[in-house]
């Protein structure tokens, strides 16, 4: 194929043939221009119609260089997307980290960006495979345990793109691995806490059965109490874990029903003095008579109500005063109830609403505690939009109070 240069003087050297006849043939003068002057113009003609061919320093034709792929990774819009994303993301080129989103900073630290991705990512397990990447290796999903501190876990996974640009996507797992781990423990102390009464009651049951005559009239009887109260104790964990789980499938659905917080807590002590409990009437009541409206759910305010009392009955000392007030603050109102015991420690405070969380084990159990008290609590609590709060001394007492908000004025 000839190139723009050969056409042209090709064609210079026919129109200047052509005149040269045309001369010799005793051709007009004007013929001869006019020919010349139009084969001039077929020559420019042809010059402009012929592509340009570039050549390489040998003089040989280079062919047509290929469009270059673009990266995803330096378009506007992608950093734009990458800034906006809560969990953390990394952009390679070649295992550089070429842009890096606010999350994987505020993880990583802001020297990551322009380090390699096996230095940046410090973990044992994202080292190793890492390094596999440039050997097509399976761009799986790999956990990484203890990551960044200990008790934590991360997920890592890569997306490929053109070239040897890729995306890496850091996800935290350690809330998930957390509730996996809460409901495991809720698990193995709710079968604990069954398994012990169950067992005294099978023992008592099978030593009864292996007695005979009336000598063992005494040792019958004080066996059957232990059975019943132990039968007893069963049965209130298992009210309380019913109770726990309902309002568990309730805490994310605000109560809309008018209910009068007075007239609740009035109803709850009113039925606890007529139960059989020994310290029924050490209740000392300072609620007034005003109404106090909010949105509530009203067994379950009746129950978290319950629940605080009993426990000031159970742990106070004898012959002293389990005061229940309720009290406006602007536009909330306060539960609060106190007794005279023999106070926490600060240190057992935090976790006084765990399930299961015991101050002193056996005493809890010997006055049928469940463990489960203050957790039904502090989840009728949230779900009210209630805060608790719980302050004691030791020796001198514990005071546990809800302030809930009241309903507008009309």
């Amino acid at each position: 194929m000839f190139d723009r240069l050969s056409s042209l003087i090709i064609a210079l050297t026919l129109v200047a043939v052509a005149a040269i006849f045309a001369a010799l043939a005793g051709g007009d003068a004007l013929v001869i221009a006019i020919l010349t002057a139009a084969g001039l113009a077929g020559a420019a003609i042809v010059y402009g119609s012929v592509p340009a061919v570039r050549s390489d320093p040998q003089g040989t034709a280079a062919p047509p260089a290929e469009p270059q792929p673009v990266s995803l990774l330096r378009h506007p819009d992608f950093a734009h997307w990458v800034d906006q994303e809560r969990e953390p993301l990394l952009g390679l080129v070649d295992n550089i980290v070429a842009i890096a989103n606010d999350a994987a900073i505020r993880l990583l630290g802001r020297h990551i960006v322009g380090a390699d991705i096996r230095t940046a990512i410090r973990h044992p397990a994202a080292t190793e495979w890492l390094s596999r990447i440039d050997e097509d290796a399976a761009l799986d999903t790999i956990n990484l345990i203890d990551f960044p501190r200990p008790g934590q876990r991360w997920t890592m996974r890569i997306a490929a793109l053109s070239g040897n640009d890729r995306i890496v996507f850091l996800s935290d797992r350690s809330a998930i691995d957390a509730a996996d781990r809460m409901r495991s423990d809720f698990v193995a102390n709710a079968s604990h806490e069954l398994r012990t009464p169950l067992a005294a009651i099978l023992g008592y049951v099978e030593t009864l059965q292996d007695m005979n005559g009336d000598a063992d009239g005494p040792t019958r009887d004080r066996f059957l109490s232990i059975i019943y109260r132990e039968a007893g104790r069963m049965q209130q964990l298992v009210i309380d874990l019913l109770s726990i789980s309902r309002v568990e499938a309730d805490r994310f659905r605000r109560p809309t029903m008018p209910v009068d917080l007075t007239l609740i807590v009035k109803t709850t002590i009113a039925q606890l003095r007529d139960s059989e409990q020994a310290r029924a009437a050490d209740i000392a009541a300072k609620l007034g008579d005003e109404a106090q409206p909010m949105l509530g759910d009203e067994a379950q305010l009746g129950q978290l109500a319950h629940n605080i009392i009993s426990n000031a009955m159970k742990y106070g000392r004898a012959d002293t005063p389990v005061t229940v007030e309720l009290a406006r603050e602007g536009r909330r109102v306060r539960l609060s109830v106190s007794d005279e015991g023999d106070g926490i420690a600060p240190d057992h405070l935090p976790r006084l609403t765990e399930r299961f969380y015991r101050v002193d084990e056996a005493r809890s159990r010997s006055v049928g505690g469940t463990g489960l008290g203050l957790a039904i609590v502090k989840h009728i609590s949230e779900r009210h939009q209630g805060q608790l709060d719980i302050h004691s001394e030791v020796g001198r007492g514990t005071r546990v109070s809800v302030a809930f908000p009241l309903l507008p004025e009309s």
